[in-house]
C-alpha cells in the first residue's frame, strides 16, 4: 500500500511530484536522495511495474546517450478530503498531485447525532467516489442520483451503509470496532487511499477520537476515525479543520512558519512551525479561539467569557466586519509575538465575506504592534489563504497523500 512504503521511495516519489510532466531522470533522482544508482533504479523499476510512474521522454546528456527522464502518474492514486462544518459538508477527491477531480457538497447538522452525521459523510464520499472512479459501493441505489447540492438521496446512501452493518458506530459496541458485517463500500477501490476528516476541535488527531467540540459536547469521547473506517472499508484519519488547512497550505508551497486563522461558524488555527504542522504533545495546539482577550466580555460556548471568537463572532453577527476584524487582529498578534511566525494567512467563510476588511483589520493591529515593539523588522504579512472555501477539504485529502511523499507531518 502506497502509504506504507519505505523512506526512500517516499523520496523518489516526492521527487518525481514535484517534477511534474517534465520529469526527472534517474541520475537526478540519485543525487537529491543520495541513493545510489542501483536503489534508485530499483525503486523506480518498481514504480513503474505498478503504475506509478511512467516515462516522459528524452533529456540531452552532457555526455554519452540521452537520458530516459520519468514522471510521477497522477491518476493511479486518489484520497478524498472531507471537510464536516457546523453546517455543511464539503467533500473533494483529488489525484496524487493534489488536483481536485470531483467534489460535492451537502448540508450537516453536526448537532445530529452520530448516525444522521455519519449517514451523511458516507453517502457523500461513495457517491463521490463511484461518480468520479466508476466504483460501485454498497447502498448505491439508495443514493443514486444525488447531485451536487446531495440531500435525502444521499443520506439515504450512507444509511445503507449503517444499515449493512446493523447498528450505528459506537453504539452498543466497544468503541474503535468496526460494526458486525459492515459494508465494505469502498473497500478493493485500487486507487483510492483513503478518507481524511477535518472538523472543528479539540480532537485526538492521534486516534482519530473526538472530545467536546466547541458547541457539541455530545460528541466528546466519540471515535469517528475507526466508525468512518468500519462504514467504508478504508483508512481515515481525522484531524482538525484548521490543521488541516494549513497542512494543505504547506504542501502547496507555503515556507516558513505561518499561522492560518479559519473565521467561519468558530475561530481557530493551523501551525506550521519550520515547515511543519505543530500539534502540541496531546495534539491540542491551535485551539486559537479560545484566548480571553477581554476578561469581562460576552459569554462563549467553550464556558469562558471575552474569547476573542465570541468577541469576533458577535461583531460579525452584527454587521461590523471592521470590529470582527480588530479583535481578530488583537488574538493574532498574541500568536505572533508567542511564535514569532513570518506569515498570517486568513480563511473562511465569515473572511470570506468581506476579505478586504479582514486583511487589512489585522494587518493594522500588526502593524501597530510592531511600531510601539521598535526594531528594523517589518509587520508580519497578512494574506487570503488561497484554496477558498474547499481549502479545508483539500487539506483534509493530504492526510492521507503527505505520508505517501514522506511528510510525517500528514
Amino acid at each position: 500500500m502506497l502509504a506504507l512504503r519505505s523512506h526512500n521511495t517516499a523520496l523518489v516519489l516526492d521527487l518525481l511530484r514535484v517534477a511534474g510532466a517534465e520529469g526527472i531522470s534517474r541520475l537526478e533522482l540519485a543525487e537529491r536522495t543520495g541513493l545510489t544508482p542501483q536503489a534508485v533504479s530499483k525503486i523506480t523499476a518498481r514504480l513503474r511495474d505498478e503504475g506509478l510512474a511512467a516515462e516522459a521522454g528524452r533529456r540531452a546528456s552532457t555526455g554519452g546517450k540521452p537520458r530516459t527522464v520519468l514522471r510521477l502518474v497522477p491518476q493511479a492514486g486518489h484520497a478524498v478530503g472531507a471537510h464536516l462544518d457546523r453546517d455543511e459538508l464539503r467533500a473533494v477527491l483529488v489525484d496524487l498531485d493534489g488536483t481536485v477531480v470531483g467534489r460535492r457538497r451537502a448540508a450537516l447538522d453536526l448537532g445530529a447525532g452520530a448516525e444522521d452525521v455519519l449517514g451523511t459523510v458516507a453517502g457523500v464520499v461513495a457517491e463521490l467516489v463511484r461518480e468520479v472512479l466508476g466504483v460501485p459501493h454498497a447502498g448505491a441505489g439508495a443514493g443514486a442520483g444525488a447531485g451536487a447540492g446531495a440531500g435525502a438521496g444521499v443520506r439515504g446512501a450512507g444509511a445503507a451503509l449503517l444499515r449493512a452493518g446493523d447498528a450505528a458506530p459506537g453504539a452498543g459496541r466497544t468503541a474503535g470496532t468496526a460494526p458486525p458485517g459492515a459494508a465494505r463500500g469502498l473497500a478493493g477501490t485500487g486507487s483510492l487511499l483513503g478518507v481524511g476528516v477535518a472538523l472543528p476541535g479539540p480532537l485526538d488527531h492521534a486516534r482519530g477520537v473526538l472530545h467536546r467540540v466547541t458547541g457539541f459536547p455530545e460528541w466528546d469521547g466519540f471515535p469517528l476515525r475507526d466508525a468512518l473506517a468500519g462504514l467504508l472499508g478504508v483508512p481515515v484519519a481525522v484531524d482538525k479543520d484548521t490543521n488541516a488547512a494549513a497542512l494543505g497550505l504547506s504542501v502547496r508551497g507555503e515556507g516558513g512558519s505561518f499561522a492560518y486563522l479559519h473565521l467561519g461558524t468558530g475561530l481557530g488555527a493551523g501551525l506550521v512551525i519550520g515547515g511543519s504542522v505543530h500539534r502540541g504533545a496531546r495534539t491540542g495546539a491551535g485551539e486559537f479561539g479560545h484566548q480571553v482577550v477581554q476578561l469581562d466580555g460576552p459569554a462563549c460556548e467553550c464556558g469562558d467569557r471575552g474569547c476573542v471568537e465570541a468577541l469576533c463572532l458577535a461583531a460579525a453577527a452584527r454587521g461590523e466586519a471592521g470590529a470582527a476584524a480588530r479583535a481578530l487582529g488583537v488574538g493574532a498578534g498574541n500568536l505572533v509575538g508567542l511564535l514569532d511566525i513570518d506569515l498570517v494567512l486568513l480563511g473562511g467563510r465569515t473572511v470570506a465575506a468581506a476579505p478586504e476588511t479582514y486583511v487589512r483589520g489585522v494587518a493594522e493591529v500588526l502593524g501597530a504592534r510592531a511600531r510601539r515593539e521598535g526594531g528594523v523588522a517589518e509587520p508580519v504579512p497578512v494574506r487570503i489563504a488561497p484554496g477558498g472555501e474547499w481549502g479545508v477539504a483539500e487539506g483534509a485529502a493530504q492526510l492521507l497523500l503527505a505520508p505517501v511523499f514522506g511528510r510525517a507531518d500528514g
